[in-house]
This record gives structure tokens, C-alpha cells and sequence, in this order.
């Protein structure tokens, strides 16, 4: 990792800060040239998918090193609340180290990160977290991946720039039909849909939908690393304190388990504040679909960290069906 040599803006004091701290201090043209250049954008939409694709595999894994059940939903909030409070505070903390000014909201631009956090992290990742409980993590990974038709659907009718094109309408019900296979097995007679499990992982990623949009607006008044670090924050501190309202509890700390909470915070902090500024400088239509990548990741390595097998007709089919979902909602027609 690159150091660079940097004046404080505020005490006029030299610091030394890592490189990626700095990607919060460029100017506002250098960032909106940086983020809208279309390689940058298509990689770095790629590494937040992979990063959350791995969170499948890493949740579940943390529901057994901290010997969390299925049906202990307290337990599974304040995991979920300590992965987000610490990451929420860890992007504010990056942002007051680069000269950020992350005290200085309007009291309606806190109340709309406020609503933010309540919506995007408490109540999606309530679903989520009970969800994931119930599926494995490839078919949660993949079922997940209806979030990106949500979100073209929903942008269609909210921004004028964003409109529904015949390749988006195939990609996404190619997207929408290798989510659907994977709910098939033993034969295309069974189909296994359940709303404890498929269902409240579906409706997380409705849920998530509907915050992007919301996000995306909301962070063109809003420094998108703060905005994301304040809703990280607050809608953990909600989440944490519900589940021990209701008797949920973190145990069993080893030094395994500790350093997957890291990564799953470390996760979370670089994933949403990379995501939020991408969604900041960029049309919602070319980085929403990048979601469907979240499904291969996450099928991959649920296979490779959990041992799930994936070596079945229906991975294979939803698999090739959301890849090719994704050439096509970005496949843009060359002016004649």
C-alpha cells in the first residue's frame, strides 16, 4: 500500500495517511472524473460485489463460531449490530482523520441518514440475517440478486436518464429466471420457496433496492463516506440494541471469531463507502447491475469455505442466466 505525504486542512499539521484514506480527499472533480471513468467504474463495482458475496459464506460462519442457532433471530441482530456499529464508526473515523467535516449536518440531513440507517441496515438486514439462517449460502447469495431488477425497475420511473431499454428488460428477466432455477430441485416438479427463508431473503433485497434509490439522492447533498459511515452506525446501534432487548447475545469470542468480525466490519465500511460514491457520480442502471455478480462470488465460495454443493444443474443454469444479465443491462448501443 501507497503512503502519501499530506497537509491537514484544518490544523495545518503533516500527516501521513495509506492511499485508499485518500480517496475521501480528493477534490470534487477529481473524484467525479475518477468514479464516472467506466473502467473504474466497472471495477470497482466488481470488488464491492465479490466483498459482499463473500459476506455469505462469512455470515454463516459466524452463526457456528459464535454458536448462534437458526432460530435465535436475538442473537443474529446483535451480530449483525456489532458488525455495523463498528463499521459505521470506522468510516467516521477515516473521515475526521482526512478533514471530513462529519459534524456538520442540517437537522433534516440527519433525520434522513437517520431514516437511512432505520431502513437500508436495521430493517433489510433483519431480514437478511433470519434469511440466511434458513437457506445456504449459495442459494441466498443468488436469491439476493432480485434486488438489481428491483432497482432497474424502480429508476425507470424515477430518473429521466435511467430509462428501461430492451436489453435491461432481457437481462433482467434472464437475472430474474437463474434466481427462480435455483429455488428448483429433484427434477423440475419441486420447487422449494420458503418465507422464512427464500422469502425474507427476497424481501431484504426489495428492501435494499428501494434505499439505493433513496441513497443515491440523498448523497448528492451528503459526503458519501459520511453519509454511509453515520447510516452504518446508527441503524447497528438499533439492531444491537433489539436483540438485547430481546435476550440475544455475542459469546464465545476466539481469536477466529474475532477476526471474521473484523472482516465482516472491514467489509462493510469499504463495500457500502465505495458503492455510495459510484452511485454519487454514476447513473443507478449501470451500477446496480452489477449486483448479479454477488451470485457467482457467493456461490463460489459458499462451496469453497462452507463445502455446499454446487455441482448441480440448477447452479449451473442460474449461474449462466445472471452472467449474461449482466452483459446485457450494460450493453449500450454504439451511435450510428
Amino acid at each position: 500500500m501507497t503512503f502519501y505525504f499530506v497537509q491537514h486542512s484544518c490544523t495545518a499539521e503533516p500527516r501521513w495517511f495509506p492511499d485508499i484514506l485518500l480517496i475521501q480527499g480528493f477534490s470534487v472533480q477529481d473524484k467525479q472524473v475518477f468514479f464516472t471513468n467506466k473502467k473504474v467504474v466497472y471495477l470497482t463495482a466488481a470488488f464491492c460485489c465479490l466483498l459482499w458475496g463473500s459476506a455469505y459464506p462469512s455470515i454463516k460462519t459466524g452463526y457456528l463460531l459464535f454458536n448462534i442457532t437458526a432460530d435465535d433471530i436475538p442473537s443474529q441482530l446483535v451480530f449483525a449490530g456489532y458488525r455495523f456499529t463498528l463499521a459505521g464508526l470506522l468510516l467516521l473515523m477515516i473521515g475526521w482523520l482526512s478533514g471530513k467535516p462529519i459534524g456538520r449536518l442540517s437537522r433534516r440531513q440527519f433525520g434522513q441518514i437517520t431514516l437511512l440507517g432505520l431502513v437500508q441496515t436495521s430493517i433489510q438486514y433483519v431480514f437478511f440475517y433470519i434469511g440466511l439462517a434458513y437457506v445456504s449460502g449459495a442459494n441466498g447469495s443468488i436469491i439476493n440478486a432480485t434486488g438489481t431488477f428491483f432497482s432497474v425497475i424502480m429508476a425507470h420511473f424515477i430518473y429521466k436518464n435511467d430509462r428501461i431499454t430492451m436489453n435491461k428488460t432481457l437481462g433482467c428477466l434472464l437475472g430474474f429466471a437463474g434466481v427462480m432455477a435455483v429455488n428448483f430441485s429433484d427434477g423440475l416438479m419441486n420447487f422449494s420457496f420458503t418465507l422464512k427463508g427464500e422469502g425474507m431473503v427476497m424481501l431484504s433485497a426489495f428492501v435494499l433496492s428501494v434505499t439505493t434509490i433513496y441513497g443515491k439522492r440523498l448523497s448528492q447533498t451528503v459526503e458519501p463516506g459520511i453519509m454511509t459511515g453515520y447510516q452504518l452506525a446508527i441503524g447497528g446501534i438499533i439492531l444491537t440494541s433489539a436483540g438485547f432487548v430481546f435476550g440475544g447475545r455475542l459469546t464465545n469470542f476466539t481469536l477466529l471469531s474475532t477476526l471474521l468480525l473484523v472482516y465482516l466490519v472491514l467489509l462493510s465500511s469499504m463495500a457500502f463507502s465505495l458503492w455510495s460514491t459510484l452511485l454519487k457520480y454514476n447513473r443507478v442502471g449501470m451500477v446496480v447491475p452489477f449486483n448479479f455478480m454477488i451470485p457467482v462470488s457467493g456461490t463460489a465460495l459458499s462451496a469453497m469455505i462452507l463445502h455446499e454443493n454446487i455441482f448441480e444443474w440448477k447452479y449451473a443454469v442460474a449461474l449462466i442466466f445472471v452472467s449474461l444479465g449482466i452483459c446485457l443491462v450494460n450493453r449500450v448501443k454504439k451511435p450510428a
